[in-house]
């Protein structure tokens, strides 16, 4: 199928067989070609200016015009050679100082030149690209704070981590990819079914999908209660069992019938249909028949797949009930849209003590409602509401600086480290804290007071 990407389209069909990293040239039609290296000579003879300011941009100083450039364009000639006739026919060009003329060169080519690179999909390359591109789908999430999470979650092989997310699948990905496919994964989602758009952009092998499990948020109250069953699901096999016996007596009647209706013409006016008429509406009647008979055979090919759908799906849904229950998760990952108060206070009740877990929002209020609300639960230490700051540089021979555009924010993560809450000594533990804060010299006298 044509890939429509930054003003240009092409067939990957090329592509295929090649490395990661191989850099192709857009031919005519579409098609990809491995470009050749070429040595530039336009770096030998190049004469620069000692500064711009003599420099005025004011449209003039190229000589070729848009018709110019497309006729250049419509001859077939390659981009490369485009670039060296726009700077031999700009007029400004050797006055300008070195650095200026690489980025003259850098930015023409980037406009002329039709050449593209493949590269390995992974974390950073996509959540770049998500959050320069479409950034509400991941829910404004940054890169670097996406990078934190997955270090203060202590995301690795063999873990067993619990994901909510409803970052178009992101950070499900950026687990999975981190994890290298040993462990096991519980994707807790919202509604009918889980989002995994940008988990399909990574090309995980089949072997990572093994061990990944979902679970719906609208069961965890119902696990966590022992309340949880299967029974809101599709119907069990021996309903649709029954299903398809209804259906199976309906054909027959239908079968029946149609024998009924064929045999009729044949016994009202036997001597009046000539032998060609006979063979013809046998045919017709021949056709019908098949024709029914395949639908009803697609019908029953259709109900099995169902069935087998349903029987895998409440298979699955029972693997993650299963480690959901044992609780000894270790760590637990959230980053939606929704408040993540309840959610985090539900989900905290499956990870195993000494294990820690990240909760990102794009904003700082309700994480902080979250904060108290952990502080006067208990069960947690080292609680910290953090933002990530990022600044972008250039990095060039001489001219290293800071980007002059820089992101406003890129959310707020709160991390934190669960414990075992002993709900029964709460209220001890608080009178012996209140004892504690009383002054020393009060302790004493209440001691030395004769009975």
């Amino acid at each position: 199928r044509k890939i429509i990407f930054e003003k240009q389209w092409f067939y990957l069909d090329n592509a295929i067989g090649h490395i990661y990293g191989t850099t192709f040239e857009v031919t005519s039609g579409g098609n990809l070609q491995p470009k050749q290296e070429v040595e530039e000579t336009t770096t030998e003879t190049k004469e620069a200016g000692t500064d711009n300011r003599n420099i005025v941009d004011d449209g003039k100083s190229q000589k070729l015009t848009h018709d110019d450039i497309k006729a250049l364009k419509d001859k077939g000639i390659k981009g490369q050679e485009i670039v060296q006739q726009l700077i031999e026919n700009s007029t400004t060009f050797r006055d300008k100082t070195e650095f200026a003329q690489d980025k003259y060169i850098k930015k023409k080519k980037k406009k002329y030149e039709a050449v593209i690179t493949i590269v390995k999909p992974s974390t950073r390359i996509l959540s770049t690209m998500y959050y320069a591109r479409e950034p509400g789908k991941i829910n404004h999430l940054r890169y670097d704070t996406l990078a934190q999470m997955l270090t203060l979650g202590n995301i690795h092989a063999g873990n067993k981590m619990i994901v909510m997310e409803t970052c178009a699948g992101l950070v499900l990905g950026a687990v999975m990819e981190r994890m290298g496919g040993y462990g096991s994964i519980i994707q807790m989602y919202p509604g009918g079914g889980p989002v995994r758009a940008a988990t399909s952009c990574f090309g995980f092998p089949k072997p990572f999908f093994d061990n990944l499990h979902e679970f719906p948020l609208s069961k965890v109250q119902s696990l966590l209660s022992g309340t949880f069953s299967t029974e809101t699901l599709p119907a069990e096999p021996e309903e649709n069992a029954l299903v398809e016996e209804e259906s199976n007596g309906l054909s027959e009647e239908k079968q029946s019938s149609l024998q009924e209706t064929e045999e009729e013409p044949a016994t009202e006016a036997p001597m009046d249909i000539s032998p060609t008429e006979e063979q013809d509406t046998m045919d017709i009647n021949a056709e019908d028949v098949e024709f029914k008979e395949n639908k009803e055979k697609e019908n029953k090919e259709n109900v099995r797949e169902k069935q087998i759908k349903q029987w895998e799906r409440r298979k699955k849904l029972k693997e993650a009930a299963a480690l959901l229950r044992e609780k000894n998760a270790d760590g637990l990952i959230v980053a939606s849209k929704f408040h993540p108060t309840p959610l985090l206070l539900s989900l905290l009740e499956f990870v195993a003590p000494s294990r820690p877990f990240v909760v990102y929002c794009q904003y700082k209020e309700p994480l902080l409602e979250c904060y108290t609300k952990l502080r006067e639960r208990g069960g947690v230490i080292n609680l910290k509401l953090s933002e990530t700051w990022l600044r972008n540089y250039q990095v060039l021979p001489d001219r290293s600086h800071p980007k002059l555009t820089m992101s406003g924010g890129g959310g707020y993560l709160l991390s934190g480290i669960t414990v075992v809450l002993e709900k029964g000594k709460s209220d001890s533990s608080n009178s012996e804290a209140l004892k504690m804060d009383e002054p020393s010299s009060k302790r004493c006298k209440l001691q030395d007071l004769p009975c």
